[in-house]
């Protein structure tokens, strides 16, 4: 996504991401526009932090972008009335931005020195997977035979990707690569578990009072390691506006739009939105870095997709599924 693309997305829905709770929303279409408003946003996030991460480095790249989006948030925070709300939740709202931003921010950041920005966003399709496991193994939310071989087909689509170097950077350590998959799965399981974690603690906080936190909590979390790891040379400023755009942008209004999407429609449906990013970070990839999609890349993609489609439930093999399952969802506000 262009900076001129970014403007136009900040401009149509900051006033609607820091509109007051109970104001009036067409449910349906609001819900369809905040999914694809934050699949492309987190699309285009991949592809800023790969250019941020390769003269920022890892940890230093997420440290600049949670600070960044938590400054752009703050005023937001106190203009809309809602800092009371933050400092009464203070405590889960910074202790969770670790899950929902700091450690995974840092993974994807040190992944993608190694991965292309595609094959990032393509393994962290794996999240709503990984949501279904932490539901079973901490909620007591049993998978039924669709779900379980949607959760081996989800991890059958990662082992096909680790298996080729198809999205890996030329000249890329296969040791190094495997780490790499390896710490984009850590950011997914570390997303699960906040998703969760986010419902269960945060529920009826403002969105805007839950991504302020988030954001404030991850940079507290790695000022001290991005001071300690700060780049020798000064990076140049085509990196700091790559970060300035996946700050603002790419997380500060986007993670006000996914904590809405949990607080109005639960973190299951929330976390589909990873199945968007993809279309959205492959395009970008390909057209600004100019990235290769392979063939087995979109094979490993729809394997993938298939698993977490089936392992959240969103597609039961055999059978219809329930009318009544739907009608148990909350309702999109």
């Amino acid at each position: 996504m262009s900076e001129g693309e970014c403007a136009t997305a900040g401009t149509t829905i900051v006033s609607s991401l820091t509109e007051a709770p109970g104001a009036a929303r067409p449910a349906r279409r609001a819900w369809l526009v905040d999914l694809l408003l934050l699949a492309s946003l987190w699309g285009a996030s991949f592809l800023f932090m790969r250019i941020g991460a390769a003269e920022f480095g890892a940890l230093p790249t997420a440290a600049v972008r949670v600070a960044i989006a938590a400054l752009f948030l703050l005023p937001l925070l106190f203009a809309r009335g809602q800092w009371p709300a933050l400092r009464q939740r203070w405590k889960p709202a910074l202790a969770l931005g670790i899950l929902n931003c700091g450690l995974p921010f840092a993974f994807f950041s040190f992944a993608l020195l190694t991965v292309n920005s595609g094959l990032a966003a393509v393994l962290n399709a794996t999240t709503p997977m990984f949501g279904a496991l932490v539901a079973w193994a901490f909620f007591g939310d049993r998978p039924g035979g669709s779900r379980s071989a949607g959760l081996v087909a989800g991890f059958a689509g990662v082992a096909m990707l680790a298996s080729r170097s198809a999205g890996f950077h030329s000249g890329a350590d296969p040791t190094a690569a495997l780490w790499a998959i390896a710490a984009c799965l850590g950011a997914c399981i570390c997303y699960a578990f906040g998703a969760s974690l986010t419902r269960k603690h945060l529920t009826g906080v403002p969105a805007l009072a839950t991504a302020t936190g988030n954001q404030i909590g991850a940079t507290l979390m790695l000022a001290l390691p991005a001071w300690w790891l700060w780049p020798a040379h000064m990076p140049s400023l085509h990196a700091w506006l790559a970060l300035v755009a996946v700050g603002t942008a790419c997380t500060g209004l986007a993670y006000v739009l996914y904590f809405r999407l949990i607080e109005s429609a639960g973190p299951a449906r929330a976390l589909t939105v990873t199945f968007l990013v993809p279309v959205f970070a492959l395009f970008y990839g390909a057209v600004f870095l100019d990235e290769q999609i392979t063939p087995w890349m979109l094979v490993c993609a729809a394997v993938i997709v298939c698993g977490v489609a089936l392992s959240t439930g969103m597609v039961v093999l055999g059978r219809r599924r329930p009318a009544a399952a739907t009608a148990s969802r909350p309702p999109p506000r």
